[in-house]
């Protein structure tokens, strides 16, 4: 599946979205979830799932966020997207989250609740 942006390998329940994830106003990184209450994943716990998202959004300070997800221990075993922003990839990064951007038809495969393995970049279900 896709490119590895961070490598890494991770097991997990996929926690999909649509929409984009602003991981500086939109993420409570004391939970681990989605505190903006117009986001479809609102109150979602992300710990140890696989995040799929289309891409990340709003300031690049987000990256932050992210590393305070895993500072806390409450973030995603890994996350898929389609488009590889600053945000996300630093935040990943920095954090040691594996990432690994998806094209349009992987991402489209991919399930909510869907247990997968990611390890090299390719997504297996378990």
């Amino acid at each position: 599946m896709g490119r590895v942006i961070v490598s890494g390998s991770a097991q997990g329940e996929v926690l999909k979205s649509l929409e984009p994830i602003n991981f500086l106003g939109s993420v409570d990184a004391k939970v681990g979830s989605i505190s903006d209450v117009s986001h479809p994943l609102h109150g979602q716990p992300m710990a140890g799932r696989i995040l799929a998202f289309p891409h990340g959004a709003g300031s690049s300070v987000g990256a932050y966020r992210v590393y305070a997800l895993a500072a806390n221990g409450v973030a995603p075993a890994a996350m898929i997207c389609t488009r590889a922003d600053t945000t996300v990839v630093t935040g990943c990064a920095v954090a040691g989250i594996p990432l690994v951007v998806a094209d349009a038809d992987e991402f489209d495969l991919l399930r909510d609740g869907q247990r997968v393995l990611l390890k090299d970049g390719a997504a297996t279900p378990t």
